[in-house]
């Protein structure tokens, strides 16, 4: 059987018993030994055989004697992250790089956005050096 969204919970219950009670069958245990090391009642192993409800930690100890417990990953996988999530995770790339103010062969630059003794502004130039007579 195949488990479905629309199967009842009494259906999943009892199919869930019925795979168990195959696995226990397979690894030649009785339900008093399966009882025995799983730390539960024998009519625990039963109830949960035969599909009735019981204790979520009760069918844990019965999963982990039959070696199912890493079956649980596949029947309850960990939600994944979001898309928003993993850029989170990923960081900042950069996607430009900045001289530092700090770099000392970096040459100054000035916009001439306002009139100067000179006329109307002009675009973007280096700002001369103070002791070189012919840039300015």
């Amino acid at each position: 059987m195949k488990f479905e969204a629309a199967l009842a919970d009494d259906t999943v219950l009892r199919e869930i018993g019925r795979r168990l009670a195959r696995h226990r069958i397979e690894q030649r245990l009785t339900q008093a030994a399966l009882a025995a090391e799983a730390g539960v009642s024998k009519r625990t192993v039963e109830r949960i055989e035969a599909g009735a409800s019981t204790q979520l930690t009760n069918l844990v100890r019965v999963l982990r004697v039959l070696g199912l417990v890493p079956g649980l990953e596949a029947a309850v996988p960990s939600p994944r992250p979001s898309p928003l999530a993993l850029l989170e995770q990923a960081g900042r790339v950069a996607r430009r790089v900045r001289p530092s103010s700090a770099d000392p062969g970096a040459e100054p630059w000035t916009w001439d956005d306002e009139p100067g003794p000179s006329g109307p502004p002009r675009i973007a130039r280096r700002a001369p050096d103070s002791d070189d007579p012919e840039a300015r």
